[in-house]
């Protein structure tokens, strides 16, 4: 149990929790005693003023004493109690976060973030909220029921039988509403995934939302998935209330009853007005537990619902982690290989997204990736980067097996420009040094001027320190490429992938930027995946990819003498012999 982490506090906790109880169940006694003490002193004789009052006052004191003591003890075991709650939820909270930084991209692509947000922060609170205050209602609930019951059955069986002739009762109907209480629970959670969805895909996507004036369609979405955890909540809350409402009607039943019977008793001469008084107090002291039997009914199976929705996570094991005999990756060469490599991304794929992909890659070399969409370009990257393993063959690098390598090492080498850049919304400088958060100013400025937007980040009034809006939000789609190019250049990677990264870059520009690149290629490998053909004119190797296949293989001379796919993408893209040579004279104009 998560809360055993923190013997100490649960120890106190529980221990105090006993001792209030305790000290609460004296209360009755104590009023008990006083009763039949002060009854015995009116029959008694002529001095009955003083000595009732002294019998009085000595009653009075000893339950304001008792009254502290229980006070500073249930001070006790709130404050250590919520004091768990917190500590536990402050671990789940961290072991969450890290549970998803490591699960695999597999688990990624099928849960939505919303989902996994709702999980976090929701779901993590209803399980804190019964440890920090549901399990010491449950532990003095117990004591008092357990040490009250003996007390009571001990004095007279009988009206002991009657006290706690509802217990069994309320028991039942706690367990048939624990139930239905945690199907609801669980269905409302899944409901309220569903609203955390919606508004992170609408928040996301607010500009495309505005464009096309979706904005009472997207009010409606929300309003159906709103009304939905309505009503569920509705349900919810009658369960409860009818519940609390059936148990506490079954508590004042007893109670009646042994008033009832135990008048009978005292009229009988079988039992003393003070012991009556005594079962009458005890049940008065169980009165306000029975109401919050409810509310401790709600809280568990709230948490119950919950806590499996958040360990169905923390207990996933991921499908990409180090084996136990991984090594670092040492790079020599940067001699990339891969090998008769297949993948399909799950079993149900009747079709694999690489089919016996072959070739290999040295450093200051560079290889060509083209295809159509959907044809496994990016896919080839992914498993470079080891998001995904292969399904057959291997890839190496150096000849050492990715599979044999630690993950951290593998990424600290193999780096990738994505095709649709994420900023952090931090700044500009941090986002450069994202991978080296004490990286120095000249490595960011060199690998921004790389990059082609070092000029821009200077004539910004807080040049590098100007901050980056939520997910880049302020800048340009060809400003975030080359904030994400610069990213990746300041690493020195010895195998750099640049997916498609220049795409909103217009092409005087790339044409610069790869002019600029040209002194870190030569001391890494590099594969540039791209639709644009003019990105990859002068790739050492370029493989036309198409249905996870390798269809054709050359340079770019090469592949346009063959007159195959790759030159038929040519003639589609207009890169005649002119527009080849207008190219190359903007390239000798950028040099000079």
């Amino acid at each position: 149990m998560l809360c055993m982490r923190y013997p100490g506090r649960v120890i106190i906790a529980v221990g105090a929790t006993i001792i209030a109880s305790l000290f609460q169940l004296a209360v009755p006694q104590l009023i008990g005693s006083a009763v039949d003490g002060a009854l015995g002193l009116i029959e008694d004789n002529n001095t009955v003023g003083y000595s009732a009052n002294m019998a009085l006052f000595q009653t009075a004191a000893l339950l304001l004493g008792v009254s502290i003591l229980r006070g500073l003890f249930t001070l006790i075991h709130n404050y250590t109690g919520e004091a768990v709650g917190h500590m536990m939820a402050y671990d789940l909270r961290l072991s969450f976060y890290n549970k998803l930084q490591n699960l695999s991209f597999s688990f990624h692509d099928k849960v939505h973030t919303g989902e996994l947000i709702t999980r976090g922060m929701l779901d993590l609170e209803g399980v804190r909220m019964f440890v920090s205050t549901g399990l010491v209602r449950l532990v003095l609930l117990t004591v008092l029921i357990g040490v009250g019951s003996y007390l009571l059955l001990s004095t007279d069986l009988l009206l002991g039988a009657l006290s706690l002739s509802f217990v069994p009762f309320v028991a039942y109907r706690s367990a048939v509403a624990r139930l239905k209480l945690r199907s609801l629970w669980l269905a409302l959670q899944e409901r309220m995934s569903i609203i955390g969805r919606i508004m992170d895909e609408n928040l996301t996507g607010i500009r495309v939302v505005r464009a096309f004036g979706a904005e009472n369609y997207e009010l409606e979405k929300y309003k159906t998935a709103a009304d939905a955890a309505k009503e569920l909540a509705d349900q919810r809350i009658k369960t409860r209330v009818s519940s609390t409402t059936i148990m506490t009607f079954a508590y004042f039943i007893a109670m009646g009853l042994v008033l009832w019977f135990g008048g009978l008793r005292v009229l009988e001469g079988q039992l003393t007005v003070g012991d009556l008084t005594e079962f009458l107090a005890f049940m008065t002291i169980l009165q306000l537990p029975v109401r919050q039997l409810g509310l401790l009914v709600n809280s568990f199976a709230r948490a119950s619902s919950t806590g499996r929705r958040l360990f169905a996570v923390l207990d996933m094991k991921p499908t990409i982690s180090d084996n136990k005999e991984a090594k670092p990756l040492k790079i020599t060469n940067a001699h990339v290989a891969y090998k008769n490599v297949s993948f399909q991304y799950n079993e149900k794929d009747q079709l694999p997204a690489l089919h016996n992909i072959s070739f290999e890659l040295r450093k200051g070399c560079s290889l060509g990736i083209v295809g159509p969409p959907g044809s496994g370009k990016s896919t080839i990257a992914h498993l470079l980067t080891r998001f995904y393993d292969v399904t057959e063959g291997k890839i190496t690098i150096d000849g050492q097996d990715l599979r044999e390598v630690t993950l951290d090492t593998l990424r600290r080498h193999v780096l990738t420009v994505p095709q649709d850049p994420f900023l952090f919304t931090t700044s500009l400088e941090n986002n450069i040094a994202y991978g080296d958060p004490w990286a120095k100013d000249e490595q960011i400025t060199d690998a921004a001027f790389i990059a082609k937007i070092d000029k821009f980040i200077s004539g910004l009034p807080e040049n590098y320190k100007t901050l980056v809006g939520e997910r880049g939000v302020s800048l340009s789609g060809g400003q975030k490429q080359r904030i994400s190019i610069a990213r990746t250049i300041m690493l020195n990677p010895s195998v750099m992938i640049l997916d498609d990264s220049t795409a909103a870059i217009d092409a005087a520009t790339e044409q610069e930027i790869r002019q600029l690149l040209k002194t870190p290629m030569q001391t890494c490998a590099t594969i540039f995946i791209s639709h644009r053909l003019s990105t990859l004119l002068h790739a050492d190797e370029i493989i036309f990819i198409d249905n996870g296949r390798i269809v054709e293989r050359g340079t770019h001379d090469g592949l346009i003498a063959e007159g195959g796919r790759y030159a038929e993408l040519h003639k589609l893209q207009n890169l005649s012999a002119e527009s080849s040579e207008y190219i190359a004279t903007k390239t000798k104009e950028v040099k000079l």
